[in-house]
């Protein structure tokens, strides 16, 4: 009889290995490990996975950082071989990504590059003093603009094709096409409204004093630009002849409103406004966010929205 107890016990022993093993591994098979360089990637995959528990994502670069600064800690090499999807950009600020591409097993990790996925540009040297041209030749751009998700409609491109992506692993998650379809519609009704505010605007011309990594922006509403430098250009000051035509063209077409980008000391627009009375303004690229900010989930809708209430002001002639 104590036999045959025992023999009981150790069945039911084994019986619930093996049905803890089944669901673990079903567990397994149902989660979805993402793994992002910067910010655009991290918040569509999080828009795509909102109320899926078992969606994990992680943005390699933290909030607050200049991602072109950016190197990956082993640990985040650790991380991205052992995630379900590797989602990078693909422009110069992702240099370090070749370096680890062979070492990832693609019958684990699928590889998603942004520039892939949109239609690419090049990126445009700035409208400025002949010198400063030059300077800026003298250090090496990638010829694509990587900035892709600037551009409101590239990023709707972008999240059907993640959405895609996320679905062809997990077909019986109706989440992703509700969330996706979602934040699609938030995003055109931002684009709707941008073109209704450039359509009535009294000037077509943005004035940046930073970095202008909005070419793809700019381009879907057909605005023109001027700016200290190009968009991942490693220069933070700017010479007195690019200065002095920014603060030229600022008069001359009677600019209301000079931009700075995000996480800038924004000290060239301000010494432009000094000369101009122009007003200082955040135009934001959503390439990273401050640690408040992620903290309190902005989102990138959020951020566009933003920019486009800047852009009522800077569309109207100051006098």
């Amino acid at each position: 009889m104590k036999k045959i107890v025992q023999s009981i016990v150790v069945l039911l022993i084994v019986s619930f290995v093996v049905v803890a093993g089944l669901l673990a591994l079903k567990k397994k098979d149902e989660n979805i490990s993402i793994v992002t360089t910067n910010f655009p990637s991290y918040d569509f995959a999080r828009a795509i996975t909102k109320g899926i528990p078992d969606a994990n994502i992680k943005m390699l670069v933290s909030p607050g950082v200049e991602i072109h600064d950016y190197e990956p800690t082993p640990q985040d090499i650790i991380d991205i071989k052992n995630s379900d999807y590797f989602i990078y950009t693909g422009g110069e600020s992702d240099h370090w990504v070749e370096n680890i591409l062979n070492n990832i097993n693609p019958d684990q990790t699928k590889v998603i590059r942004l520039i892939d996925l949109v239609e690419t540009k090049e990126e445009e040297p700035i409208s400025g003093p002949e010198e400063d041209r030059d300077h800026e030749d003298d250090h090496h751009h990638s010829d694509i603009d990587e900035h892709v998700w600037t551009s409101l409609r590239n990023s709707i491109k972008i999240i059907q094709a993640l959405e895609k992506e996320f679905i062809s692993q997990n077909p019986d998650e109706p989440k992703y096409s509700q969330n996706a379809t979602f934040y699609i519609n938030e995003l055109e009704l931002i684009d709707n409204d941008i073109q209704e505010i450039v359509k009535n605007a009294k000037l077509k011309t943005l004035v940046f004093g930073d970095r202008f990594p909005l070419r793809y922006f700019i381009d879907d509403y057909g605005l023109d630009y001027y700016a200290a430098f190009p968009g991942c250009s490693e220069r933070t000051e700017a010479s007195a002849s690019t200065i002095a035509f920014l603060v030229d063209i600022v008069k001359a077409k009677k600019i209301p409103v000079i931009f700075h980008i995000e996480l800038s000391d924004g000290e060239i627009a301000s010494e432009i406004s000094k000369s101009t009375g122009a007003k200082v303004l955040e135009f934001h690229s959503a390439h990273n966010i401050s640690k408040n900010d992620f903290d309190s989930g902005v989102t990138y809708a959020e951020i566009m929205r933003n920019n486009l209430n800047a852009l009522k002001e800077a569309l109207n002639e100051s006098y």
